[in-house]
């Protein structure tokens, strides 16, 4: 092992997309700001990512294969699923290819294979699991690497490990944004956003029907995941006031964002966190979220947005219109104070030194 100034670190990709593409959701974005943090406190990082992936500054090595399909997209009982020269093995065998280059590899691909591959690997491997429980197969492997590797499971919040059942042993990490990268508004227009994946756990229409009710634009942001759930929300609100703006890059996404008077958060699941929440507090925006997840435990109720009951319209509506109530400066300094780049890099580095530190003993 090197020294803590100047690990060697191979990052596995999560394998339903190429990096930038977003179909890999929040993870893409915790990746590309923990290279940041990671980078400015020493580390060398190269990332095993699928072919079309783009990332700066990093060493990236673009492996080809089938995509895998997302979790969330399958059923709890489902078996595991590989598809024929699926990228998923690739990146893994790469990873073992290359393993004695690197001083630990850091898995973000929500799947069964790299955890079940974890002791064939004589380079530690380190789990950052970047969503909530979804798969009985997922939940029991998982298990059985914390049993066999105490201290290699990462997650964004207590509220997605309780997901699971396995509770104890996890390393709570939460996530950051790259400040620098988003700019304050202190005077926005008439005009709320909504930012994600457009698929069912999402709950994009209890926002659009906050919308509609409360006569306020909606801006929506994101990647059209499921273009036929997108269709059906278009044809039960006609009339409501929404524009879809579509997958785009933080520059455009926080140039929008920054205008709005609140992000609306309405999944139908776990949130494991919620990287947009924190995108949002950067610009000063202020986040009503459902009361369930990721979203609850940063949201601070009355200061930096609202927490409403979960699947309650009407919730959101009253929210809205309390929205005066918040002061958009505290939004910025809790983003400021919580979600930083070098909080984010100390945190990361911390859960990698003790995990190696297990190793050498073992």
């Amino acid at each position: 092992m090197q020294a803590c100034s100047s690990l060697r670190l191979l990052f596995i990709s999560t394998p339903v997309g190429p990096l930038g593409s977003g179909l890999g959701g929040g993870v893409e974005l915790t990746i590309v700001n923990l290279v940041k943090a990671l980078r400015q406190r020493g580390h060398e990082i190269a990332i095993a990512a699928p072919a079309g992936s783009q990332i700066e500054p990093a060493k990236l090595i673009p492996i080809a294969g089938q995509l895998q399909p997302t979790a969330q997209t399958q059923q709890r009982e489902a078996a595991i699923e590989l598809p024929i020269d699926a990228v998923l093995a690739n990146l893994c065998r790469y990873a073992q290819q290359v393993q004695s280059d690197y001083d630990l590899i850091v898995n973000f691909a929500y799947d069964w294979l790299p955890f079940f591959l974890t002791p064939f690997f004589s380079t530690p491997v380190a789990h950052f699991v970047s969503m909530g429980s979804l798969s009985t197969a997922i939940d029991r492997v998982l298990l059985q690497t914390a049993q066999q590797y105490p201290g290699s499971l990462g997650a964004y919040t207590q509220a997605q490990v309780e997901t699971f059942p396995i509770k104890a042993g996890w390393e709570i990490l939460s996530s950051a944004v790259d400040l620098s990268q988003y700019q304050y508004c202190d005077v926005p227009e008439n005009s709320l956003a909504w930012m994600g994946r457009l698929s069912p756990e999402k709950g994009l229409e209890d926002a659009v029907a906050a919308a509609q009710r409360a006569q306020m634009p909606l801006k929506i942001l994101g990647k059209l995941e499921d273009p036929t759930y997108w269709a059906q929300i278009q044809a039960d609100y006609p009339h409501a006031p929404v524009e879809y703006l579509g997958f785009l890059s933080t520059s455009e996404l926080q140039s929008v964002l920054r205008q709005c008077r609140a992000l609306l958060m309405t999944p139908r699941w776990t949130e494991a966190f919620g990287n947009v929440a924190i995108e949002a507090l950067a610009c000063g925006v202020p986040v009503i979220a459902y009361r369930r997840g990721g979203p609850a435990e940063i949201v601070q109720a009355g200061k930096t947005g609202w927490l409403v009951e979960p699947d309650s319209v009407t919730g959101l509506v009253s929210a809205i219109e309390a929205l005066d109530q918040i002061d958009r400066r505290a939004c910025r300094a809790q983003a400021e104070q919580s979600y930083s780049l070098p909080a984010l890099g100390k945190r990361f580095e911390s859960w990698f030194q003790r995990i190696l530190r297990a190793h050498q003993q073992a």
